[in-house]
Parts: C-alpha cells; structure tokens; sequence
C-alpha cells in the first residue's frame, strides 16, 4: 500500500507538467502594439529552448532517486524504517526536482521574450 501511494504521487507530478508549466509555459505579457503572430512564433522558438533544460519529470525522476537515498541514509544512522523513510525522502526529492524543472524552463522561457523586447508580466 505506501509503495502504491508513492507511484501515485511520482504519477501526479509527470503529469501535472502536461499543463501550462515547464517548456509548455505561456507567460502573461503586455499586448498592447504587439504583433501576434509574430509573439506566436517567438513564443514557440523561446519554448523550443527551454525544452532544452531538464523539465519537471525528469528533475522529478532525479529528485525522487536522491531523496530516496538520502531517507535511507538518514534511517540507518538514526536506526528508523528504511522502508518509509526512503519512500518519504523520494516524495520529497520528486516534489522538489519537478519545482525546480519547471521554474527553470519558465525563467528561460520569459528570459528569451524579454531579449525580443517583449514585456512579460507573468
């Protein structure tokens, strides 16, 4: 049963980067004199960079492997369930990996619109 709780949240978070996150980010910008095609394709371009950087699922898949052994690790010296406390740290290192997947293709995402002389506001 927690074996299943665990996959269930590592399944959460891959999925939860199909929404407006990561590479798939749509920032909010000012539109006022601004070519919508033209942010259309700068917009896909600055997304086609960030895909470049490792995303939520991969950084979660990473977080989840080191937390995982940090839990354990940590369990051994202070003589508790290595069981739980692994599956607890991979939840941890996943939820974290994947924010910080995500947060990092956003900032590439906005950074590149910025560099077009676009005002980002979100």
């Amino acid at each position: 049963m927690k074996t299943n709780i665990f996959t269930l949240a590592i399944s959460a978070l891959l999925l939860a980067g199909c929404a407006n996150t990561g590479a798939n980010y749509r920032p909010i910008i000012d539109s006022k004199n601004v070519d919508l095609n033209r942010y259309e394709a700068d917009l896909v371009e600055c997304q086609r960079y960030a895909e470049q950087k490792g995303g939520a699922g991969e950084k979660a898949a990473i977080g989840a492997g080191a937390g995982a052994v940090l839990g354990g690790v940590l369990a051994a010296v202070g003589n508790g369930d290595k069981g739980s406390a692994s599956r607890v740290g991979g939840v941890m290192g996943a939820v974290s990996g994947a924010t910080s997947g995500d947060q990092s293709q956003r900032n590439i995402i906005k950074r590149c619109l910025i560099g077009r002389g676009y005002k980002v506001l979100d």
